[in-house]
């Protein structure tokens, strides 16, 4: 039996001859989460309405669970979704919202409730039954709607940007119970979001899009560490992207002479802000220096070059004007195409 929760081949959607997604294959193994990141218009919400069966591809297929579910329509699909304003009916109670969706898939009332409530239970937010939406946090409106969804036991559970009606402060807490919630159920789930720090806390893996295609596929380390291209790089997390040229085994750039094992030629090399170390003295000039609690936070020029250093608290700190010398270890230079 296969491991495979979902898969697309080669598909294709159009709206007219405006192209939101442009061929793309991926699939999805059983209880993993995978997140869809990319930038406004790139075809990550797109690729989830396609999964849901709220959009039909224009060519290629959407398997789930195996099946070959391309033209069904979204009634047809044992899916789940948590939307981004959790749509939970405000004249219901928590515990009728839970039990809304089994009840009118043919489950009798009684069992409906009993299984809403053991969901609750599950959720955290057993005795909360009886309250009304608007009575509970954002936080609990969210477990709701990712209890409303598990409920019937659905294939697949789908994220649309779960965490843009939370506040900043809720949100990594939220975030976690959504992740604790999918790996205590065992839940495939699939998450949309443009936030990149939240995609890297919440996944097993990630599809980078961009222009309707897939930029890169990997683990949360493996795009932050080995990013593909220079748009992965810049787009995940901080990067300082470099111009330079490699000669004889050396990477050159202002002041950097790095060894590398590349072939000459010119390249762009990435280097994360806080790999970059200082030291007082040097040919590089601190520029602006900002303090952001747990850490500093610099921009350095060097020659016709401009740096985003980030350093922590505990370190020497330095002032605007202030002359540094860059210190960079080969290995964490990453050469991109």
């Amino acid at each position: 039996m296969s491991d495979t929760a979902i898969e697309f081949k080669d598909v294709v959607k159009r709206y007219g001859t405006a192209l939101a997604v442009d061929r793309i294959s991926f699939s999805i193994k059983k209880g993993e989460l995978v997140t869809f990141l990319g930038p406004s218009g790139c075809g990550k919400t797109t690729s989830l309405r396609l999964i849901a069966g709220l959009e039909l591809p224009t060519e290629g297929q959407v398997m789930i669970a195996g099946r070959d579910v391309s033209n069904d329509p979204a009634s047809e699909r044992n899916v789940g979704m948590v939307f981004q304003s959790y749509a939970l009916f405000p004249h219901m109670t928590v515990l009728e919202n839970v039990a809304y969706g089994p009840t009118i898939r043919g489950v009798s009332k009684a069992e409906a409730r009993e299984r809403a409530t053991e969901i609750l239970d599950q959720v955290g937010l057993a005795g909360l039954g009886a309250r009304l939406p608007s009575e509970l946090s954002g936080g609990q409106q969210q477990r709701v709607a990712v209890a409303r969804a598990i409920v019937q036991q659905p294939d697949v559970l789908l994220f649309d940007e779960p965490l843009s009606n939370v506040d900043a402060k809720l949100r990594r807490k939220v975030r976690a119970e959504i992740r604790d919630l999918q790996q205590r159920f065992g839940l495939t789930a699939v998450y949309v979001t443009h936030d990149q720090e939240e995609a890297l806390a919440v996944s097993d893996r990630i599809v980078v899009m961009k222009m309707g295609q897939i930029a890169q596929i990997g683990t949360p380390d493996e795009l932050y560490e080995r990013p593909a291209s220079s748009f992965v790089a810049d787009f995940i997390g901080d990067a300082n992207l470099i111009e330079g040229r490699i000669a004889s085994g050396r990477f050159l750039a202002a002041h950097l002479d790095l060894p590398v094992d590349a072939p000459d030629g010119t390249v762009t090399a990435t280097i994360r802000p806080e790999r970059i170390a200082l030291s007082a003295g040097g040919a590089a000039k601190i520029m602006s220096a900002s303090y952001l609690g747990s850490r500093m936070e610099y921009v350095v020029q060097d020659e016709d070059l401009e740096f985003l250093v980030s350093r922590p608290i505990s370190e020497p700190r330095y002032q605007s004007g202030d002359a540094v010398d860059l210190k960079i270890d080969p290995a964490d230079l990453i050469l991109v195409p």
